[in-house]
């Protein structure tokens, strides 16, 4: 379904066209549309007039006024230039319920499906072997999905690829430490967590450092280890799995898939990847490491910097790692689209990846697109990065958990007597909706204050406002008691009260959101618009009465559309609903 941005740019094109023929090059009659930002001014602006004043010699208004000349105005009750060249248009009500009628029956709600399926991947999470998933990894956990759940929307072929750090230096001296403190384990004859993990491989970092004997003996591990030595082999598997167990609770509690695919799993190729630069004459030794410098690369002091792909040692490194899945994506997956969402951090990193991996001929922008999503840092009250009260970074299992206990609270506040199977599955629905919408809602690239009050608050923009709006158009629908199919099949969408009409305008603006938040990855976008369809909504609710008036039906009908938009828009987000609370 063709959105309204769509037809009226397709519309007023053919309108410059007719009016200014050959006098505008084919390539700029293209009609610069946009919403207007004032409703009182209409609902669709055009800008046109002024870009081509200069090429045709004649003031903005007197172009205007031959595109108004030329334009078909069956979609519009009025059409109006105004200041100096502006033309504003207003759709009329008979059009937009026709519009909303055809969204209504369509499966995609009114969003365009692309002309072609795309292989997209999208990295996310990717925690560490042994150590348990902190307040940091929310961001690209929740992020990600979202991402990923849209291009599911949108028909796409999506992979969402967990790159777990489970390969390393740092499993030699974990493996050592376990072998005198927790050889059972190691055995798999006993039990362990990925907190008693963590806590090891503190100790064994600190056993690393201080003590030059535990050094050299998992020094001489990881050597094992990286050889293929069956006992090693079995730690590393053993380790690794027991922290699965971790990973999982905490994406079962979210809701999130992914598809394990570890830095361990490019291993093989390592060796490939530093031959294949090296032949292309883009290594230069430093200090007995491999390095490939690039033009326009440099650190904070301003001097040359480099991605380094083979330690002195003869090692390799995430560098190395991170070339090797860029180049399997590119090849062995033939992706069309590549999204890895890693903290704004490592800005400068993927840029040289992406950058290396073109000089070798890996990349080709014009066929692959290749986007790091970078964000911000989850902030606490104070501003600094959140963590508990004793200083620690926060867990993530331990967050989540506080969410949902504080949306029991919330709940059993205003409903004691609920049954508890219900109270347990709305707090947990309304406890993680909660803390994805804050990230969500907040612009990816920025910082964001984390806030159990504001974001589990029933008022302004949060998840809750939202259910609340979805639980309330049920409510509407059960208190008329009718068959929703029998409705829909015996009326049709129709419009005419400026409340509908705020609200069919914006339900049939989804479908230019979803293009927006694809093109531009921000999910901010669609929780804007979530909260505005909200609120148009409810204005819709206080305005117009549903039950047992001559339009009865067809508000039934505007209803279950905007029921729909509302619920689609949500699971885009990776939120659950719930039908009453």
């Amino acid at each position: 379904m063709e959105t309204l941005l769509r037809i009226f740019q397709r519309q007023v094109s053919l309108s410059i066209q007719k009016a200014f023929g050959s006098a505008i090059p084919k390539e700029d009659q293209e009609a610069d549309i946009a919403p207007c930002m004032q409703e009182g001014h209409g609902h669709y602006q055009c800008n046109s007039a002024f870009r081509f004043s200069k090429l045709l010699k004649k003031s903005p208004y007197e172009i205007a006024q031959a595109i108004v000349s030329h334009f078909d105005r069956n979609t519009c009750s009025k059409v109006e230039i105004a200041g100096p060249g502006f033309i504003n248009f207003t759709l009329s009500p008979a059009f937009l319920s026709e519009r909303l009628q055809q969204q209504l029956e369509d499966p995609y709600l009114g969003v365009s499906p692309p002309k072609k399926k795309q292989k997209i991947i999208v990295e996310f999470s990717s925690p560490n072997i042994a150590k348990e998933l902190h307040v940091g990894h929310i961001r690209s956990t929740i992020i990600g999905d979202c991402l990923a759940r849209l291009f599911e929307f949108l028909g796409h072929d999506v992979l969402r690829l967990n790159h777990i750090g489970d390969w390393g230096t740092q499993f030699g001296m974990l493996i050592t430490y376990m072998q005198e403190h927790a050889s059972g384990v190691l055995k798999g004859q006993e039990p362990a967590s990925l907190e008693s993990l963590m806590r090891w491989y503190k100790a064994a970092k600190q056993r690393f450092d201080e003590d030059a004997t535990f050094k050299k003996r998992s020094q001489e591990e990881v050597v094992r280890l990286q050889s293929g030595d069956p006992e090693a082999m079995h730690a590393w598997k053993i380790i690794c799995d027991r922290s699965r167990v971790g990973f999982q609770e905490i994406y079962d509690l979210l809701d999130v898939h992914l598809v394990e695919r570890g830095e361990s799993f490019y291993n093989s190729m390592l060796k490939s990847i530093v031959d294949e630069v090296e032949q292309r004459g883009l290594v230069t030794l430093s200090n007995g490491a491999k390095c490939v410098y690039l033009e326009g690369f440099k650190n904070r002091d301003g001097e040359p910097f480099p991605l380094m792909i083979q330690k002195s040692d003869g090692g390799y490194n995430y560098d190395t790692t991170d070339l090797a899945a860029l180049r399997h994506r590119i090849f062995e997956e033939k992706a069309d689209r590549i999204i890895v969402v890693v903290d704004a951090g490592q800005s400068l990193h993927f840029q040289m990846v992406f950058a290396v991996a073109e000089k070798c001929g890996w990349l080709d922008p014009q066929k692959v697109e290749v986007t790091h999503v970078g964000f911000g840092l989850v902030l606490g009250s104070d501003g600094k990065k959140f963590k508990t009260r004793s200083g620690e970074t926060e867990k993530l299992i331990h967050l989540l958990h506080i969410a949902v206990e504080k949306a029991r609270a919330i709940i059993l506040d205003k409903h004691p007597d609920a049954q508890k199977e219900r109270v347990d599955h709305l707090s947990r629905v309304l406890g993680i909706d909660a803390v994805k919408y804050a990230d969500l809602a907040s612009l990816r690239t920025k910082d964001y204050v984390f806030s159990y009050d504001k974001m589990l608050r029933f008022e302004g923009n949060t998840a809750v406002f939202l259910l609340y709006s979805y639980v309330r158009i049920n409510g509407i629908k059960r208190k008329v008691g009718k068959e929703m199919r029998a409705v829909l099949k015996e009326n049709r969408i129709q419009i005419s009260h400026p409340a509908e009409i705020a609200l069919g305008l914006h339900l049939l603006r989804f479908g230019e959101v979803i293009e927006v938040l694809a093109r531009d990855l921000l999910p901010n976008r669609l929780t804007d618009y979530l909260y505005e369809l909200a609120e148009k909504f409810n204005a819709f609710f206080r305005d117009c009465r549903v039950e047992g008036t001559s339009e009865e039906g067809r508000r039934l009908a505007f209803c279950e559309l905007t029921a729909r938009v509302l619920k689609q828009g949500m699971e885009i987000l990776g939120l659950q609903t719930v039908e009453r609370m």
